[in-house]
C-alpha cells in the first residue's frame, strides 16, 4: 500500500506556469523601475546611477533562487519542522528590538545584520506566522468551532506576533499579517460570526495603533485631507497624485520622471507605483494592476485544488499576503489609504521582502503541482 507520501508524488506534475510567468514579468518591471527610480538618489549618495540597481539584482537573484528550489521542494517534507520555524521567526522579532543589537533607521528599530547584508525580521515572520496557522489548523480542525479553547490560542499567538512587530514600529506589516492570517482562518473554516466578533474587537486596538504615535496620526489626517498639510504631513500624497495624474494614457517615458528629482519621498521603494505611473502611464499601471489580478487568480484556484487542508490554507493565505501588500501600497500612492511602510510586492526596491514574497510564490508553485487538474 503506498503512502501518502508516495502517492502525491505520483501525481507530481508541472507548476502553474502562468503564475510563474506573471510573477517574472512584475520582477522584470520591478528591476526596470528600481533603475529609472533609485538613478538619482543612486548617483547623489554613491556616485554613480547602478548602485541601487545591482542591490536590486543580487536579492533578486537570491529571491528567484529560493523560489525555483522551493518549486521543487515539497512543502510537507518540512511540515514537521513548522514549530522550530515558527520559533525561530518569534525570537528574531524579539532580537530585533535589543539596543545594540537590532539596526535603527528613520526612527524604527527593524533591521538585523551587518552594513548593507541587513534583513527584517517581520518580513520573516510573514510566511513563518502563515506556516503554523495552516499546519495547526489542518490539524486542531474539529476544535475550531469553539471561540475560547479553538480559535483563542492562534489570537493569543497573532497578538503576540503583531504586538512584537508594533513594537518595531511597524503597523503596515502588522496589519499585513494580521489579514494574511485572517484569510487562512476564515478557510479553515472558523465560524463566520466568531470571525465578526473578533474583527469587531479589532477596531479598537487599530484606532488606538494610529492615534498612539504622532506620526502615524499625522499620516492619517493627512489621508483625509492631504491639502490640510501641503508641505508636511500631506506632501507624500500629493507628489504621488502628481505623478500619476503627469502619466497619462502611456508615460513621459522610461526615465523621465520628474517626480523622482527629490519631489518625491522613497520613489524607489514605498512610492515606486507612482513613477511607474508618471513614466509608463494608465497603460503601466494597468498593467501592473492586472498581473497581480493573475497572482490572485492562479493562487486562490491552486488553494481550491490543493490535495489536502494544510497546503489549501497555507496556499490561500501566501496568495492573500501578497495580493494585501499589492493593495495596500496602491492604495497609499493613489491616496484611497492612509500612508503605510508597505512595499509593492516584486516592483518595490528592497532585500528581504523581496526574497520572502519569492518564498511564498515558491510554495505557491509546489502545492500548484499537486493540485487536482
Amino acid at each position: 500500500m503506498r503512502t501518502a507520501r508516495s502517492s502525491r508524488r505520483a501525481r507530481r506534475g508541472s507548476p502553474d506556469y502562468i503564475l510563474f510567468f506573471a510573477v517574472m514579468t512584475l520582477m522584470a518591471i520591478g528591476i526596470t523601475m528600481v533603475f529609472s527610480a533609485s538613478m538619482v538618489r543612486s548617483i547623489k549618495f554613491y556616485g554613480h546611477p547602478y548602485y541601487y540597481l545591482i542591490t536590486q539584482l543580487v536579492w533578486a537573484g537570491l529571491g528567484m533562487s529560493a523560489m525555483l528550489f522551493l518549486m521543487h521542494y515539497d512543502v510537507w517534507r518540512y511540515r514537521r519542522w513548522i514549530p522550530l520555524i515558527t520559533g525561530i521567526g518569534l525570537v528574531l522579532l524579539v532580537i530585533v528590538l535589543i539596543p545594540g543589537i537590532g539596526q535603527v533607521r528613520n526612527d524604527a528599530r527593524r533591521w538585523l545584520g551587518f552594513g548593507q547584508l541587513v534583513f527584517q525580521p517581520a518580513e520573516v515572520a510573514k510566511v513563518t506566522t502563515l506556516l503554523f496557522l495552516a499546519d495547526s489548523m489542518a490539524r486542531r480542525r474539529d476544535k475550531l468551532g469553539d471561540l475560547i479553547k479553538g480559535l483563542g490560542p492562534y489570537l493569543v499567538f497573532l497578538g503576540l506576533t503583531c504586538g512584537l512587530v508594533l513594537m518595531e514600529p511597524d503597523l503596515g506589516t502588522a496589519v499585513a499579517i494580521a489579514g494574511g492570517a485572517a484569510v487562512v482562518i476564515f478557510v479553515a473554516g472558523v465560524k463566520w460570526y466568531h470571525i465578526l466578533l473578533v474583527g469587531a474587537a479589532s477596531v479598537p486596538a487599530l484606532v488606538w495603533a494610529i492615534f498612539s504615535e504622532e506620526y502615524r496620526r499625522k499620516r492619517f489626517l493627512a489621508f483625509l485631507d492631504p491639502w490640510a498639510d501641503p508641505e508636511g504631513a500631506g506632501w507624500q500624497i500629493i507628489q504621488a497624485l502628481y505623478a500619476l495624474g503627469t502619466g497619462g494614457p502611456f508615460g513621459t517615458g522610461i526615465g523621465d520622471a520628474r517626480q523622482k528629482w527629490f519631489y518625491l519621498p522613497e520613489p524607489d521603494t514605498d512610492f515606486i507605483f507612482a513613477v511607474l505611473g508618471e513614466e509608463m502611464g494608465f497603460f503601466g499601471t494597468s498593467l501592473v494592476l492586472a498581473l497581480f489580478m493573475v497572482v490572485a487568480w492562479r493562487g486562490f484556484r491552486t488553494a481550491m485544488a490543493a490535495p489536502d487542508r494544510f497546503s489549501c490554507y497555507l496556499a490561500a493565505g501566501l496568495t492573500s499576503l501578497i495580493v494585501l501588500q499589492a493593495i495596500i501600497n496602491i492604495g497609499v500612492v493613489t491616496g484611497s489609504l492612509p500612508i503605510t511602510g508597505i512595499p509593492l510586492p516584486f516592483i518595490s526596491r528592497g532585500g528581504s521582502a523581496l526574497v520572502i514574497n519569492f518564498i511564498a510564490v515558491g510554495i505557491i508553485l509546489n502545492i500548484s503541482r499537486y493540485a487536482n487538474r
